[in-house]
């Protein structure tokens, strides 16, 4: 819970927003290795961003890849690769294809991204390779964002990583599109701890500052009918070797 002269800062300013946004929607794919409904320091800084959308009539999902079953791999649906479930096209389809916001949340392990983040970072890429309405890539008028949480160092390096790989699969990222906590370096307290980090006016700044120019981005690319195809419709272009097995070489 925010210091109450804070939270009353934030509800002032969606109050008193001008634009509306309540027509879009977001999905924040939280990598926390804590499964459901043990409570996630990493998702105590979403719900910041959470707060935020929702006072705005954004539909806000949050998905933790930890409580279903996502096969590792790169492409679309690995029950075509030999699993037996994947519940990652569900998810692709209900979530994130409809979304016009898509945030990465990241626990620091070992100075860098948890295995479930880069799980959805990957499977993320696999679905790279569909084409939009306008015959870009799919994530062509999306906009990307990352929060990080941690009790060690790592926060800038996890969010470059987060948001080079949203851009590169196509994702427009915003100036200061990422936030972090990360305490004091060594064991100590999380995020959630005693109110350490809601009590971090820094950190709760920036992630302010992400999530409206997260919603500012959106607004304008939804707008504008999305990223302008000229010059990057992939389906003027065939590079693809049918037979090679990397995705890259669609």
């Amino acid at each position: 819970m925010l210091p109450e002269p804070v939270q009353a800062f934030i509800d002032a300013e969606v109050a008193a927003a001008t634009t509306d946004f309540s027509d879009l929607r977001a999905v924040v794919l939280n990598g926390t290795l804590k499964r459901s409904p043990e409570p996630s320091h990493t998702e105590g800084l979403v719900d910041i961003a959470r707060h935020i959308m929702s006072g705005l009539d954004v539909r806000v999902d949050v998905v933790r890849a930890v409580d279903h079953v996502i096969p590792p791999g790169v492409y679309p649906d690995m029950r075509e690769h030999g699993w037996e479930r994947d519940d990652f096209p569900d998810l692709y389809r209900e979530l994130i294809e409809p979304a016009h916001i898509v945030v990465l949340a990241s626990p620091i392990w070992l100075g860098d991204q948890s295995s479930m983040t880069r799980l959805l970072i990957e499977r993320l890429y696999g679905w790279s390779g569909e084409l939009n309405a306008a015959g870009q890539w799919s994530y062509y008028g999306k906009v990307g964002g990352a929060l990080v949480t941690g009790n060690e160092d790592g926060g800038k390096h996890c969010a470059a990583q987060m948001l080079y790989a949203l851009s590169h699969i196509g994702f427009t990222i915003p100036p200061q599109a990422d936030a972090y906590w990360v305490g004091e370096a060594g064991p100590g307290p999380s995020y959630l701890d005693d109110g350490r980090g809601a009590a971090n006016h820094w950190t709760t700044r920036n992630t302010v500052f992400a999530t409206w120019n997260l919603l500012h981005t959106a607004r304008r690319t939804t707008d504008a009918g999305g990223i302008p195809v000229h010059g990057n419709v992939t389906t003027n272009w065939d590079l693809s070797d049918t037979e090679h097995p990397n995705p890259e070489y669609r």
